[in-house]
C-alpha cells in the first residue's frame, strides 16, 4: 500500500478512536498478556450491550490521545504498554473490574509467572515415594515427613504472596501436587472514569471483608441509637420495648398499681411478707 494510503488509513483510524473517547466517560485498558482469544470472545458475549471492546494499537491511542489536549484523559497514556483491551462501557468501575476477574480460570503456573493469591500449601500427603521429591519441597520451603510410604507435607506453609514471581522450583512442585496458582483472564490496567485515573491494584475489593465490614459497622450503629435513644424505623420499636420494660420497672419499685404492674406488685408483696416472717420466725424464742 503506498504510504499516502497508510497515512490516511491511519488518520481515518485516529480520528475513529478520538469520535469513541469523546463519546465514553468511562474508559478501561486491561492487559491481554497470556488471555486466549476464546476467552475475550466469550467475556464479549456475556457483556454485550454492557461493555464494547476493542483492540487498539497503542501508537495509535497515543496519537489520538495528543489529539485530543485533554490533561485528564493524557494519563492513560502511562499504561499504554504491551498488548491491551479496551472497554468503554457506563457500569461502575469496580462492578467492572468484578465482572471481569469472574471471566478468569485458574492454570498451573509457569517460572515467572505472578501468584494469583498468596499460595499456602496445606499439611497433606503429597502422593509421592520417598526420593527426589523429599530435597525438591525442603528447596521450596516445605517441610516434610514419611508416613505410610508416602512424603508429606508436614503443616500448613506460605510458600509465595499474591502478585510475587513464581520460579521455576516452585511452579514445578506446585503442579506435582496439583495446585493451580495462576490465573488466565484479562488483568485491568487502569479505568479513567469521568477524570479520575483508578488503577488496577485500586479496583481490587476483598468482597467477603468488604460486606463482614459493613455488617459489623451497621450492627454498631444499632447498637449506638439505642443507647442514645436515637429514633428510626429500625429502632422505634425496640426503644419502645425497651422504655416500657423501664416503665414498669419503675412502677413495680415505687408501687404504683396498674393493670400492668399489680400482678408483679402483689408477688412482690407476698414474697417481702414471706421474708419478713421468716426473720420473726427466728427471732422469735421457743417456748
Amino acid at each position: 500500500m503506498p504510504s499516502q494510503q497508510v497515512l490516511q488509513q491511519k488518520t481515518s483510524e485516529v480520528g475513529e478512536i478520538v469520535d469513541v473517547l469523546k463519546d465514553c466517560n468511562l474508559i478501561g485498558i486491561a492487559s491481554l498478556q497470556k488471555v486466549r482469544a476464546s476467552q475475550l470472545q466469550e467475556l464479549k458475549k456475556s457483556m454485550k450491550g454492557q461493555v464494547t471492546f476493542k483492540v487498539l494499537k497503542n501508537t495509535l491511542v497515543k496519537l489520538a490521545l495528543a489529539e485530543m489536549k485533554k490533561t485528564e484523559l493524557s494519563q492513560l497514556e502511562e499504561y499504554l504498554e504491551g498488548p491491551n483491551v479496551f472497554m468503554f462501557t457506563a457500569l461502575n468501575p469496580f462492578k467492572l473490574a468484578i465482572l471481569l476477574d469472574k471471566g478468569k480460570v485458574k492454570t498451573f503456573a509457569k517460572s515467572g509467572d505472578l501468584a494469583a493469591l498468596d499460595i499456602v500449601i496445606p499439611e497433606s500427603n503429597t502422593g509421592q515415594p520417598p526420593g527426589p521429591v523429599i530435597s525438591q519441597l525442603n528447596a521450596v520451603g516445605l517441610p516434610t515427613r514419611i508416613e505410610n510410604g508416602s512424603v508429606w507435607v508436614s503443616k500448613d506453609t506460605l510458600v509465595v504472596r499474591r502478585g510475587e514471581p513464581i520460579n521455576e522450583r516452585l511452579a514445578s512442585i506446585l503442579s506435582k501436587i496439583g495446585i493451580k496458582s495462576v490465573e488466565l483472564g484479562i488483568s485491568m490496567r487502569a479505568i479513567y472514569d469521568n477524570g479520575m485515573i483508578i488503577t488496577g491494584n485500586q479496583l481490587f475489593v476483598d468482597i467477603a471483608a468488604t460486606k463482614q465490614s459493613v455488617e459489623t459497622s451497621n450492627q454498631e450503629a444499632f447498637a449506638l441509637a439505642l443507647e442514645i435513644g436515637y429514633t428510626t424505623k429500625d429502632t422505634i420499636k425496640p426503644l419502645l420495648q425497651r422504655a416500657h420494660q423501664k416503665a414498669i420497672a419503675l412502677s413495680v419499685g415505687a408501687a404504683v398499681p396498674t393493670k400492668e404492674t399489680i400482678g408483679d406488685l402483689i408477688r412482690k408483696a407476698n414474697a417481702e411478707m414471706s421474708s419478713l416472717n421468716s426473720a420473726v420466725e427466728k427471732t422469735t424464742p421457743t417456748a
